[in-house]
C-alpha cells in the first residue's frame, strides 16, 4: 500500500469511525490497515493495555540462547554514529543491532508467553512486546509518553544514577523537546505535562528502570477525518530515531548497514473513538529459520561506548515469569 493510499484509507475509517488497526514500517515504505474484524484471518494478534483480538492461550515454557553482536562490529558502527555527531549532523542517533536467539520457540509460542503493555503477533513473520506508547488519542487531547534512558535496576542507587546522569538528561531533554515540536505540527496547547519520571519493567532476568515524559497538545474539531495525515507528520517516531530526524536517518541507514522494516515503526488500534498505539520495540523477527531480538539506545556526543553496548544487552529479554532464559 503506498503512502497516499494509508492516508486516504485511515481518513475515511476515522470519518466514518469505523474500527482498524494498522502498522507502519520505520522507512515509511510498507503501511498497512485492516479492519479489526479480519485480523484474526490475517494471523495477526494484538493486546494494547488489556484489549485484545483473541482469547487468552496457555503458555509454554520458551527457553533460548542469546548470541550478542560481537563487541567490535558495535563499535565500527558506534564509531561511524560518534563522528557525525562530533560535526553536528546530528545531536542524538538511536542505533540499534541484531542479537540471535537459539530456540525451538516460534513467534507465537513468544508471544503468547510474554507479557507488555502492548503485544503484537504479525503473521509468523515478528512479535513484539513494547512498554512504549507512540500516540493515544481520546476526545480531542493527544498524547506521547517518550522513553529513553535505561538502567538496571539491581544496581546500587540506581534510580538516583539514572536521574542525575547528565548524558541520560541531555538525550531525554533532546527526545522531549522533539516530540514536543512534532506534537505542535498537529495541534495546539502543547506542553509537558510530566517530566523525565521512572517507570519499571520486571523480566525473568532483570528488572529494568526507564526514564519517560508525558507530552500532550489538543486537536483540532474533526480530526478524525484526517487521522491519516497526523499519524504520518509524527513518523519516524522521535524517540526511536533522533534528531534532527531527516539527517539522523540518513546517519542511521549508513551504520546499521540495513532497513529496520516495522522494528522501530508504529502499530495502532482505533476503536471508532479513540485511538492508542505503540512504537515497535522489544522486538523479535523471524528471517528463514533464525529468530533475532533488535535493541539498541540513543547516541549523543556524551556516550561512551561500552555502556550503550551494556545497554543494547540489557535490552535483550521477554517480560515473562520464569520462562525465558539462556540455556
Amino acid at each position: 500500500m503506498s503512502l497516499s493510499a494509508f492516508i486516504e484509507l485511515v481518513n475515511k475509517k476515522g470519518k466514518d469511525r469505523v474500527p482498524f488497526f494498522f502498522v507502519v514500517d520505520f522507512e515509511l515504505q510498507k503501511p498497512k490497515v485492516w479492519d479489526v474484524d479480519s485480523l484474526i484471518d490475517e494471523n495477526i494478534l494484538f493486546n494494547f493495555e488489556g484489549f485484545s483480538n483473541h482469547q487468552k492461550k496457555e503458555a509454554i515454557s520458551v527457553h533460548a540462547e542469546k548470541v550478542y553482536p560481537a563487541f567490535e562490529t558495535y563499535q565500527r558502527a558506534f564509531d561511524q554514529v560518534f563522528q557525525h555527531l562530533q560535526v553536528g549532523n546530528s545531536f542524538l542517533v538511536n542505533l540499534t543491532a541484531k542479537t540471535e536467539l537459539i530456540t525451538s520457540a516460534s513467534p507465537s509460542d513468544i508471544y503468547h508467553a510474554s507479557s507488555a503493555k502492548y503485544k503484537i503477533l504479525y503473521k509468523d513473520e515478528w512479535v513484539v512486546f513494547s512498554p512504549e506508547t507512540f500516540v493515544r488519542i481520546s476526545g480531542s487531547i493527544i498524547e506521547t509518553c517518550p522513553m529513553k534512558g535505561t538502567i538496571d535496576a539491581g544496581l546500587p542507587g540506581a534510580a538516583t544514577k539514572l536521574l542525575n546522569d547528565p548524558k541520560e538528561l541531555a538525550e531525554h531533554v533532546t527526545v522531549v523537546d522533539l516530540l514536543r515540536n512534532d506534537l505542535s505540527r498537529v495541534s495546539h496547547d502543547v506542553q509537558v505535562e510530566k517530566f523525565r519520571y521512572i517507570e519499571e519493567l520486571r523480566t525473568n532476568s532483570k528488572h529494568l528502570l526507564q526514564t519517560s515524559s508525558k507530552i500532550t497538545g489538543r486537536l483540532p474539531v474533526g480530526y478524525e477525518a484526517n487521522m491519516g495525515e497526523i499519524i504520518m507528520e509524527l513518523l519516524p517516531a522521535g524517540s526511536v530515531s533522533g534528531a534532527p530526524k531527516p539527517m539522523t536517518c540518513q546517519v542511521i541507514r549508513e551504520a546499521e548497514g540495513e532497513k529496520r522494516g516495522y522494528y522501530t515503526g508504529v502499530a495502532g488500534y482505533f476503536d471508532g473513538v479513540s485511538l492508542n498505539s505503540c512504537v515497535l520495540i522489544r522486538y523479535i523477527e523471524k528471517t528463514g529459520d533464525q529468530l533475532f531480538y533488535r535493541s539498541g539506545g540513543g547516541i549523543t556526543a556524551q556516550s561512551q561506548v561500552q555502556q550503550e553496548y551494556q545497554e543494547l544487552i540489557d535490552k535483550v529479554y521477554v517480560p515473562t515469569t520464569g520462562v525465558y532464559q539462556n540455556s
